[in-house]
């Protein structure tokens, strides 16, 4: 499987394609919610957006890290050196446990100045994570 990503000249890059699909959809969707909590749209109900941006979001969660790891598969000792790659990690740890503490505090349910920090924080992470992601090829 990895000597075939390392081989074919059209699968690592459909790969990163799919990557790129997964992080649209998942940072996408979290700015979407951002947003209606911020205002916007405001004729939607929060807890019926939260349902369907968080869900799109966590499948594209999911398809980001699937082809993520096969990514990293196909050259671990030159991601495990490379700056970019491990800041991007550590984001990665500190987008997770934004989102566990957002979540475990009920914060939708608040939507508190707390909840709003939380939003822009993790709106933050993961474009500091995009940027590291493109920075990796650097």
């Amino acid at each position: 499987m990895f000597a075939a990503l390392q081989s074919n000249a059209w699968m690592y890059p459909a790969l990163e394609v799919v990557h790129i699909v997964g992080i649209a959809l998942l940072v996408g969707n979290l700015i979407a919610l951002e947003m209606r909590v911020f205002g916007r749209a405001d004729a939607l109900p929060v807890e019926a957006m939260a349902r369907l941006s968080l869900s799109i979001a966590l499948a594209g969660f999911a398809l980001a890290a699937a082809s993520g790891s096969l990514m990293f598969a196909t050259q671990p000792a030159e991601l495990l050196s490379n700056r970019a790659f491990i800041a991007k990690m550590g984001l990665l740890v500190f987008a997770g446990c934004n989102a566990a503490w957002f979540h475990a505090r009920g914060s939708l349910r608040k939507l508190d100045a707390l909840a709003r920090i939380q939003m822009l924080m993790s709106t933050a992470i993961w474009l500091a994570v995009v940027f590291c992601g493109r920075w990796i090829a650097y």
